[in-house]
C-alpha cells in the first residue's frame, strides 16, 4: 500500500487506538512521576486522570481522521483543572511540564509505529516531522488556552487575597478590647477558609509581661470560631480555658520560633483536640508585634476536603500579621488604662473624711474608648471651726500623666486647705502649683505632656456656724444649688481663668445655703458630649437634680443615669453632692473679751459653765487650761477686739480670734524663760490646733478630746 505522510500519520493513529488505554497509563506513570504537584491534592487527582485520557483519545481520533490542530478541541474540563490548578497554588509550570511530557509520551508510541508499516526512511521523515508539527499545534493551542484560564484564576485569588487582607484591616481591631479582637479574627478566618479556628495568648501576655515566665508556657484561650450550626465540631478547650503548652507541640514550636506551620495530621495539643472529628488540615501561626510574640493562631479544615497549600498559609500569616498588631495595641492600651486607672482611684479618696457640716455623696466615671483616665478628682476636706471644703478639679488631658498630675493638685489643695487659706488665696497659690509642673515637665524631653499642663478647679468652704458658703472658681463650671422647694440654679460666680495661665486674680463669692438646699459640683464630662452641647448638658443637669430622691446616694444614681446612660463616657465624670448642715446656737456659745489680763480669768469661768450646760464636764479642766493659754496670748500679742468661740461638734473647738495679724510660732522655751510655753502646752494637749487668717485679724484654734488627757487634774494656772 502507497502511503503519503498525512495517510501514514492517520494509519499509525488509527492503529493505536485500541491500545488508548496502554498509552493513557504511560502517560499518566510519567506525570505520577515528573510532576507530582498534579497528584498532591484529592481534589485533582481524578480530574487530571479523567483529562489525561480525553486528551489521549482526541489526539489520537483527531490524527486519524486528519483534523486540523486547531479544531482539535481539548477536554471540556481542561480549563476548569487549569482554574483548581491555579487555586490550590501549583506554578503554572506544572501544568506547561504536563502537557510537553504526555505530548512526549503519546509521540514516542506514534513514531514506533511508523516503520512497522513501511521502509521508506523519506516518508517515515515526512510523517514524522508532519506528526511532531500537528502535535505541537495542538500542545501549543491547548496549553495556551491553559494558561489563561490559570492566569484569571491567578488574579482573581490574587484580588480576592488582597481584599481579605483589606477587610482584615477593617475588620479586625475595631475596638480596642483583647476578646473582641481575637474574636474578630476568628470570625474573620471562618468566614473565608477555615472551619475552626482558636486564637490562644500568652497569660504572661494577658498579665501585661512581654515575655513569659520561665517553664511551662500557659496559654488562654480568649476566641474561638467553629462552623457548628453545620456539624462542626468544637475543640476540648473553650474560650476563657487555661491551659498548658505541652513542650514540643506545634504551638510551643511556633511560639519558640515564631514561624508558622501547615500539617495534615491531628494536633498534638490536648486543647486543640476535637474527638471523633480529626482535622484534614491544619495552619499554625504565630501572633507576633513589635518583637514579642503574644500567641497563636490555630486555622483547621473539617469539612472542607481541600487542605490548606502554602497559599493559604501565606494568607493566615498577612491576616494573623494584622490582627497580632491590633491585639498588641489593645493590651498596651489595656495595661495603660489599667495602670491609670489603677492610679486614679488610689489618689482619690476611698471615703469621705467624717464631718459634721455637710452630708455628701460622690462619683467617678473614668471615661470609656481611646480616651482613657483622666484627671477628674473631687475632695471633701475638714477645716477648723466645723467648715468644710469642698472640691472639684479636672487635669487637662487622659492616661497616666493626667492621672499622677491629679494627684499632685490634689496634694496640694490639701496642704493648702490646712493652713486656712480663703478660696481666692488658694486658687492663687495653686496656679502657681501648676505653673511649675508645666516648667518641670518643658525641661524633661521625656515627658510626652510637655507645656500642656493645665487645670480648673472649684473650691468651696461651708461654715455650718453662719450657713454661708464662699466659693472661688479657676476655669472650671458654675455649681448649681438646688432649693428646699425643689428650685434648681447655677451659682453666679466671678468666672476666672484656668489653672497654669498665672497673673491673673481670683475672686470669691459668698451664698447662703439654708439646711435642706442642695449643692452640687461637677466636671465637664457630665455635661457635655458627642451629642450635645454644654446647654443642653445643663439643661439635663437641672431636671435631674430637680427629681426627688430618697437619698444623696440616689440623687447621684439618677444624675448619673441621665447625663451618662452608659459606662463608658466620652470623657471623665466627676460629681460632688453636698446638702449642708446647720450648727443651731445650742451647740455655739461665743464671748467678748476684753483686752485685759484679769479677763482671762471670767473667759475660763464661761467656758466651764458652758461645757456643765453641754454636759462635758469631763472636758472642765482640759478647755479651761486651753482657753487660759489662747486668751492670754490673745491679750499680750494680738489687738482688739477679742472674742472666744466654743462649738460642740464631734469634739470640742476652741477658738480665740484677735485683730492682730501677727502669726503665732510654736517654740520651745529654755529652762529659765518665764513665757513661751503656751502653744507649746496647747499643741500637747489638743488633738489639732492651728491658725487661719481672715481679711481683718486671725483665728488661733484647737480641737480637744477628753479622753485622750483624761488623767491631767490638779494643776493650778495664773489669772
Amino acid at each position: 500500500m502507497e502511503y503519503t505522510a498525512a495517510s501514514l500519520v492517520a494509519r499509525v493513529a488509527g492503529d493505536l487506538g485500541p491500545m488508548a488505554d496502554e498509552v493513557i497509563a504511560d502517560v499518566v506513570q510519567c506525570l505520577r512521576r515528573a510532576v507530582p504537584e498534579l497528584w498532591s491534592n484529592p481534589d485533582l487527582v481524578r480530574m487530571t486522570s479523567e483529562n489525561i485520557a480525553e486528551h489521549v483519545v482526541g489526539v489520537l481520533t483527531g490524527l486519524e481522521h486528519g483534523i486540523e490542530p486547531t479544531e482539535m478541541d481539548p477536554p471540556a474540563a481542561e480549563l476548569e483543572r487549569a482554574r483548581r490548578l491555579a487555586r490550590h497554588g501549583a506554578p503554572v509550570t506544572a501544568l506547561l511540564r504536563a502537557f510537553r511530557l504526555g505530548q512526549g509520551v503519546v509521540l514516542d508510541r506514534l513514531l514506533a509505529e511508523m516503520p512497522r508499516l513501511t521502509k521508506d526512511a523519506d516518508l517515515v521523515s515526512a510523517a514524522s516531522r508532519l506528526l511532531i508539527a500537528m502535535a505541537n499545534g495542538y500542545v501549543d493551542d491547548a496549553s495556551e488556552q491553559g494558561v489563561m484560564a490559570f492566569q484569571e484564576e491567578r488574579d482573581r485569588r490574587l484580588k480576592w487575597r488582597l481584599a481579605l487582607v483589606n477587610e482584615a484591616g477593617l475588620r479586625i481591631g475595631t475596638t480596642l478590647d483583647i476578646a473582641r479582637t481575637t474574636q474578630e479574627l476568628a470570625d474573620l478566618a471562618l468566614d473565608h477558609f477555615a472551619d475552626m479556628v482558636t486564637v490562644d495568648l500568652l497569660d504572661s501576655v494577658i498579665q501585661g509581661h512581654d515575655t513569659p515566665e520561665p517553664g511551662h508556657l500557659v496559654l488562654l484561650r480568649v476566641a474561638q470560631a467553629s462552623s457548628t450550626q453545620k456539624g462542626g465540631p468544637e475543640p476540648a478547650a473553650g474560650s476563657g480555658a487555661v491551659h498548658a503548652c505541652p513542650d514540643g507541640s506545634v504551638t510551643a514550636q511556633a511560639l519558640a520560633t515564631g514561624k508558622p506551620s501547615r500539617h495534615t495530621a491531628a494536633p498534638t495539643d490536648p486543647a486543640d483536640v476535637v474527638g471523633p472529628h480529626p482535622a484534614c488540615s491544619t495552619l499554625v501561626v504565630p501572633l507576633s508585634a513589635r518583637g514579642a510574640t503574644l500567641g497563636v493562631a490555630r486555622f483547621c479544615r473539617h469539612r472542607n476536603p481541600v487542605p490548606f497549600d502554602d497559599e493559604d498559609l501565606f494568607l493566615a500569616q498577612e491576616v494573623a500579621a494584622r490582627a497580632a498588631v491590633a491585639i498588641d495595641n489593645a493590651r498596651r492600651y489595656t495595661h495603660a488604662r489599667s495602670t491609670a486607672l489603677t492610679l486614679q482611684r488610689s489618689l482619690l479618696p476611698r471615703r469621705t473624711a467624717e464631718q459634721s457640716a455637710v452630708d455628701v455623696a460622690c462619683r467617678y466615671l473614668p471615661a470609656g474608648g481611646q480616651a482613657g483616665v483622666g484627671g477628674d478628682w473631687y475632695d471633701v476636706i475638714p477645716l477648723s471651726g466645723a467648715r468644710v471644703a469642698l472640691v472639684v478639679g479636672d487635669v487637662v488631658g487622659h492616661g497616666i500623666h493626667a492621672a499622677a498630675t491629679m494627684g499632685r493638685l490634689r496634694t496640694a489643695v490639701r496642704t493648702l486647705a490646712d493652713i486656712d487659706l480663703p478660696p481666692e488665696e488658694l486658687l492663687t497659690h495653686l496656679d502657681d502649683v501648676v505653673i511649675r509642673l508645666s516648667a518641670e515637665a518643658s525641661d524633661d524631653p521625656e515627658t510626652e505632656t510637655a507645656g500642656e499642663i493645665g487645670a480648673t478647679c472649684l473650691y468651696a468652704v461651708y461654715d455650718p456656724v453662719d450657713g454661708r458658703c464662699s466659693l472661688a472658681r479657676a476655669g472650671h463650671l458654675l455649681p448649681a444649688v438646688v432649693s428646699g422647694d425643689g428650685t434648681v440654679d447655677l451659682l453666679d460666680l466671678p468666672p476666672g481663668a484656668p489653672l497654669g495661665l498665672g497673673g491673673l486674680p481670683f475672686e470669691a463669692a459668698e451664698v447662703d445655703l439654708p439646711e435642706g438646699s442642695l449643692l452640687a459640683l461637677y466636671t465637664d464630662g457630665l455635661v457635655e458630649g458627642r451629642d450635645r452641647d454644654i446647654d443642653t448638658g445643663l439643661t439635663l443637669l437641672r431636671h435631674a437634680l430637680a427629681q426627688p430622691s430618697a437619698s444623696l446616694e440616689a440623687a447621684c444614681d439618677t444624675v448619673l443615669q441621665a447625663l451618662v446612660p452608659t459606662d463608658r463616657p466620652y470623657d471623665d465624670v466627676a460629681l460632688l453632692l453636698a446638702r449642708p448642715r446647720a450648727l443651731g446656737d445650742h451647740k455655739v456659745a461665743a464671748w467678748d473679751v476684753d483686752a485685759d489680763p484679769a479677763a482671762v480669768a471670767r473667759a475660763r469661768s464661761n467656758a466651764s459653765e458652758r461645757l456643765a450646760a453641754w454636759g462635758l464636764e469631763e472636758l472642765a479642766f482640759l478647755t479651761e487650761l486651753v482657753v487660759s493659754e489662747l486668751v492670754t496670748n490673745a491679750v499680750r500679742y494680738g489687738r482688739p477686739p477679742i472674742r472666744l468661740r466654743l462649738i460642740r461638734d464631734r469634739s470640742l473647738l476652741c477658738e480665740v480670734s484677735d485683730a492682730g495679724g501677727t502669726t503665732p510660732h510654736l517654740r520651745r522655751a529654755r529652762t529659765f524663760d518665764e513665757g513661751g510655753r503656751g502653744l507649746f502646752l496647747v499643741a500637747q494637749l489638743a488633738e489639732r490646733w492651728g491658725t487661719r487668717h481672715a481679711r481683718q485679724g486671725k483665728t488661733v484654734w484647737a480641737e480637744l478630746d477628753g479622753e485622750k488627757h483624761a488623767g491631767i487634774s490638779g494643776l493650778d494656772f495664773g489669772p
